[in-house]
């Protein structure tokens, strides 16, 4: 004769004030002489052992059915460091890095980048350079950011700026662009309503300058950042000396002005791009002793 424990559920009842269990077995069946019968017994409380001195163990059941060997795939190589990976850049020019910004000191000035949508056209225009200006008074009002050094070219701009530390900066650059965008929708708007859309293509770019070479090479480039672009080679621009979309008229350090009492002189009609004087040792005098005086002639891609 063989037994055969078929189902096995337990349930809860409240029975003198204490919770006990009841083990019900359903589907109890035996085979004798050919003939199979099933019933369900009766159920059967399961009380602890310090009331009838007994206790019931069920073991699970076990199933006949072999198990399954378990063979090793061969696993898709994903991810990792490797010839062609990471994220494809969406226009023509791939984006900044989505990495941790670089650190740095409040005695260390910073070379940031911000490139403009396409949409926006050139920033070598009057419209827009009256847009940036007020963007720089934004900037200069709220103090968190100090702008030393800015250069408007078509697609980008480049600046050199001091802040105090990386939130700071983050704040400060974060205003900048809320003030310069505003203004810049306003101005490429039809009079009666703004442009609406993102003006900035991606996140600034910003490098942490430590020494005073690479503190002249840094105001070398920003300042004479036109001529590397060739827009002194055209038009009315090519019987300019210092370009007038940048604060390059409110730079002391020229060569050429090393003979003269007082700077070159300003029209009435021109409003220069607001800028502060630098509080950093490299951008106030460090950067005379990486390389000496710069002259408005030099272009940043040719060597000296």
């Amino acid at each position: 004769m063989a037994m055969r424990l078929a189902y096995v559920f337990q349930t809860h009842e409240m029975i003198g004030g204490r919770q006990r269990s009841r083990a019900v077995l359903v589907g109890k069946s035996w085979q004798r002489e050919g003939l199979t019968m099933n019933t369900i017994s009766s159920a059967k409380s399961i009380d602890s052992s310090r009331d009838h001195g007994y206790e019931w163990n069920m073991a699970p059941g076990r199933s006949k059915r072999s198990r399954k060997r378990h063979i090793q795939q061969k696993l898709f190589r994903r991810g990792g460091r490797r010839r062609g990976a990471g994220r494809k850049p969406k226009g023509a020019r791939a984006g900044e890095r989505h990495v941790a910004r670089p650190a740095f000191k409040a005695c260390h000035p910073l070379h940031v980048v911000l490139r403009v949508v396409p949409a926006v056209g050139s920033l070598r225009r009057r419209a827009m350079y009256k847009a940036m200006r007020e963007a720089t008074i934004t900037a200069a009002l709220r103090e968190q950011v100090r702008i030393i050094h800015i250069s408007l070219q078509r697609t980008h701009l480049h600046m050199l700026v001091e802040a105090e530390h990386k939130t700071a900066l983050a704040r400060g650059l974060q205003g900048f662009q809320v003030s310069a965008a505003r203004h810049i929708n306003i101005a490429l708007g039809d009079g009666t309503r703004s442009r609406r859309g993102k003006v900035f293509a991606d996140r600034y770019h910003a490098e942490v300058i430590t020494t005073p070479a690479r503190a002249h090479h840094a105001i070398r480039y920003v300042l004479c950042n036109w001529r590397k672009h060739k827009e002194d080679r055209h038009g009315l621009a090519s019987t300019w000396l210092i370009d007038p979309f940048s604060s390059g008229i409110l730079f002391p350090g020229w060569i050429e002005l090393q003979d003269r009492p007082w700077m070159w002189p300003i029209r009435d009609s021109y409003d220069p791009l607001l800028v502060q004087r630098p509080r950093s040792w490299l951008l106030a005098e460090g950067w005379t002793r990486g390389g000496g005086p710069i002259s408005a002639h030099d272009v940043p891609s040719q060597s000296r």
